[in-house]
């Protein structure tokens, strides 16, 4: 019988449990995402309260595309020993921990017009209604080289692994994606173009750092909307990147705050649940390939997760918010209290000043 609280494998990762800590916009680096001692100690407070996988807060690959403030960069190697100080933090309370790294594209609002923002082409965001700069190839091969220099930095900071986000309309989203995707090229039209820039990528990287070094992908599971990524096309990237090598996936959404109003909808031929928002798509998912999955998105009781666990073959489970307001949550867990978490999922932990729970801290 599987438990919450064995030691499982991730690749060549070794992990203390199935908890997993989704990566988390912490707005706490510097002004060019270096960082801070606040956030050194949110990684501390993290891993002393036993959670088995850190996935930090998305880091942006190139120095001019800041998709928010207050975010880590990865884009050059000044980062390299600051980061070798947080992952030897991690490691004392033997937590595992990846780098997630983006480009966030048109999913911004911030410093527009001081600066170029690629996009696949000409289409509007639909939240933010930002506009993009069609890539050339040039722009391509200058993206992918970052994020495959941003896995070596990650490799030699002392990272267990990588996460490349894939997912929330960033720009491998809006590749991958038919609505924001119209280009003519080798990286539009079909399903397989489309999916050329991520696995350009993927290859980039897995060259940089060798074939033991855990790569993972963000992906959506559905875009949502009428012309936007379907669950279908996903269950086929999903197999393709088993295919080529990535050591697993984490299935999320692309709804920002909404998937509480939205719990009984039913999308692509699944509901998006109370607990566990996502989990039905990764439930799919998880029975087509032979890779982990990890599944995210509004869990708060351990009893659920537990059931989730043994009636599916997902084998992750990612937690977000619930952290902001209790680092030490799974620890409790751990530990025989297992009521239900704190977090009321409010949203209001996204601040000025940082994203922290306004509510119970």
């Amino acid at each position: 019988m599987k438990t919450l609280f064995e030691e499982t494998k991730l690749g060549t990762i070794t992990i203390k449990n199935r908890f997993v800590r989704s990566a988390t916009w912490e707005n706490m680096t510097t002004e060019d995402g270096h960082i801070t001692n606040k956030l050194y100690k949110t990684y501390e407070d993290l891993a002393k309260g036993e959670v088995g996988l850190i996935i930090t807060g998305y880091a942006n690959v190139v120095k001019e595309e800041q998709p928010n403030p207050g975010m880590m960069g990865i884009y050059n190697d000044s980062f390299v020993e600051e980061y070798r100080k947080l992952t030897d933090v991690v490691h004392k309370y033997a937590s595992t921990i990846v780098l997630q790294v983006a480009y966030g594209g048109t999913k911004t609002t911030y410093n527009l017009g001081e600066r170029v923002i690629f996009a696949p082409s000409e289409v509007r965001e639909r939240a933010t209604n930002t506009l993009g700069k069609e890539m050339t190839k040039e722009d391509i091969n200058y993206i992918v080289n970052a994020f495959a220099e941003s896995a070596r930095r990650a490799k030699e900071s002392g990272f267990d692994g990588i996460e490349i986000h894939g997912a929330h309309t960033y720009l491998i989203n809006q590749f991958l994606s038919p609505y924001y995707n119209k280009r003519t090229d080798e990286y539009g039209g079909s399903l397989e173009n489309r999916m050329r820039f991520l696995k350009e990528i993927y290859l980039a990287m897995r060259e940089k750092v060798g074939e033991d070094y855990p790569i993972l992908v963000k992906l959506t599971a559905t875009e949502f909307f009428e012309g936007g990524q379907t669950f279908e096309e996903t269950k086929l990237i999903c197999k393709a990147m088993e295919k080529i090598g990535i050591d697993g996936i984490e299935l999320s959404g692309n709804v920002h705050g909404k998937a509480k109003k939205m719990v009984g909808e039913e999308f692509d031929g699944h509901k998006i649940e109370a607990e566990g928002y996502f989990y039905q798509y990764g439930k799919e998912v998880s029975e087509l390939i032979n890779i982990p999955v990890i599944t995210v998105g509004g869990f708060s009781n351990i009893e659920k997760i537990d059931k989730i666990l043994q009636n599916t073959n997902i084998q992750y489970f990612a937690i977000s918010r619930p952290l902001l307001a209790e680092p030490n949550l799974i620890k409790r867990w751990k530990d025989g209290d297992t009521s239900k978490a704190k977090c009321i999922r409010c949203s209001k932990c996204r601040t000025n000043t940082g994203n922290y729970c306004t509510v119970f801290k």
